[in-house]
């Protein structure tokens, strides 16, 4: 099943003392570029969450955003007694110096408001809550992964569509053949009669001449190949799951093609229809760089 790079996913998980919230969000890039922000407390946990990461999502720019809940109230906090004490005798031994009588109570507000006076005790991870929070991250992956897939069979059914109308295009370009190939056949008689006496030419090696002429002009080949590419997109979006980067080379070998047969085409019609896929095929270029 072919997945887009473009996802979001979103769960919450409840330990009891913390919510947790576990954000991703994926766009379309080369290789895997992932951008984790964690609390400290699972960083020992950091390599076993991109290797998940890696395993469900493979490619993609993904930015992953774990925190906790703002409204969590439940924080383990220690007043720092020792460094309050210094602080505050400091401060009592200043107003001393200065011959000021300090309102203790005042004193010790503005102390509080100090640096270090307040600590937050250091956690340690156990093993249930990593167990919660790592069913969390599967969670979150399964509905990126979920995202993915939905956006996937959209730009698929694009991208069909315009190969589709690639290959409506190149089946008009037979009924300008004929007339292209008589027209350049009299221009050649014309500018050859123009230019030599026609009274001492070879007839037999002018046509000679005029068919190798018409031969280098010839579109039959990419035309078959380009048919060939056509077909073969289609059957790599059908029986691949992540044919992302060869849907770009194919697109690739698409535009040589169609690019050879406007080069060669020397006919107003057939210009148009070339336009018209390169048109179609830019498109599915652009469409097939996201997807997975």
């Amino acid at each position: 099943m072919v997945k887009s790079m473009t996802g979001f996913g979103k769960t919450t998980v409840e330990t009891g003392t913390k919510k947790i919230i576990i954000e991703m969000k994926s766009l379309n890039s080369k290789q895997l570029d992932l951008s984790l922000r964690i609390p400290n407390l699972y960083k020992e946990k950091e390599m076993e969450i991109r290797g998940m990461v890696k395993d469900k999502l493979e490619r993609g720019k993904i930015d992953m955003c774990i925190y906790f809940d703002n409204s969590e109230t439940d924080k383990d906090v220690m007043i720092n007694s020792s460094v309050i004490m210094q602080y505050f005798n400091q401060m009592l031994a200043l107003a001393g110096q200065l011959g000021i009588e300090p309102d203790r109570n005042e004193l010790l507000q503005s102390v509080m408001r100090f640096p270090d006076t307040l600590q937050q005790k250091a956690e340690e991870l156990n093993e249930e809550e990593w167990g919660m929070l790592k069913a969390g991250i599967e969670k979150a992956l399964e509905a990126i992964d979920a995202f993915r897939i939905q956006e996937g069979k959209a730009l698929i059914k694009d991208i069909n569509h315009r190969i589709e109308l690639i290959q409506k295009l190149a089946s008009e370009v037979p009924q300008f053949e004929v007339r292209r190939v008589e027209i350049i056949r009299q221009k050649l008689q014309e500018k050859i009669s123009e230019w030599t006496d026609v009274k001492n030419i070879d007839q037999n090696r002018l046509e000679q001449e005029i068919i190798y002429y018409l031969e280098k002009l010839d579109i039959t080949e990419e035309k078959v190949r380009l048919a060939n590419h056509c077909k073969y997109f289609l059957e790599t979006v059908e029986k691949e799951e992540a044919p992302g980067r060869k849907l770009g080379f194919i697109a690739q070998e698409i535009g040589r093609e169609i690019n050879t047969m406007g080069s060669k085409a020397n006919d107003h019609d057939i210009q148009k229809l070339v336009v018209g896929m390169k048109d179609e095929l830019e498109k599915i270029k652009e469409q097939s760089l996201n997807v997975l």
